[in-house]
């Protein structure tokens, strides 16, 4: 019988962030899965724009212009977040659908770096938004080819 233990696979946690409390609840939770553990926490933004059949182009720039101040904010709030950590960290814009971003986040992560543990860390969305647009931790409850941590 051996005593000694294998090396911890790097943990790759993938934080949908949008700057709501349960986005930061989110931070704050892979931040502690983090904790003496190598790795690296990657934040992604996901700007998700409308159907543009009804969008003028003017309007599509419109806002896109807002979604690169949206980020920049983010990205700012991420890095008061996380400045003085001992984990590297990075922090991506992504557009589309944020489930589906989240995952294609999570793949291409997963593609990039097979010997991790590459996770997906949400935080809970309001009943009231459920009801309206649908649960991004439901749906990636049923297709994230990783696992999911949901922080309440």
């Amino acid at each position: 019988m051996s005593t000694s233990t294998s090396p911890a696979a790097a943990l790759r946690p993938i934080v949908g962030f949008d700057g709501s409390p349960p986005a930061s609840r989110a931070l704050d939770a892979a931040i502690r899965l983090m904790e003496g553990r190598p790795g690296q926490i990657t934040v992604v933004y996901v700007a998700h724009l409308p159907s543009t059949d009804m969008l003028s182009a003017d309007a599509i720039a419109e806002m896109e212009e807002t979604f690169d101040e949206v980020e920049q904010e983010l990205r700012g709030m991420v890095t008061e977040r996380l400045l003085d950590r001992q984990q590297g960290w990075g922090f991506e814009r992504r557009q589309g659908m944020i489930a589906g971003q989240l995952i294609a986040a999570a793949e291409d992560i997963q593609a990039g770096h097979p010997e991790a543990a590459v996770i997906i860390v949400v935080g809970s969305s309001s009943q009231a938004m459920h009801r309206v647009i649908g649960s991004v931790p439901v749906t990636l409850a049923r297709h994230s080819p990783v696992p999911l941590v949901v922080v309440p």
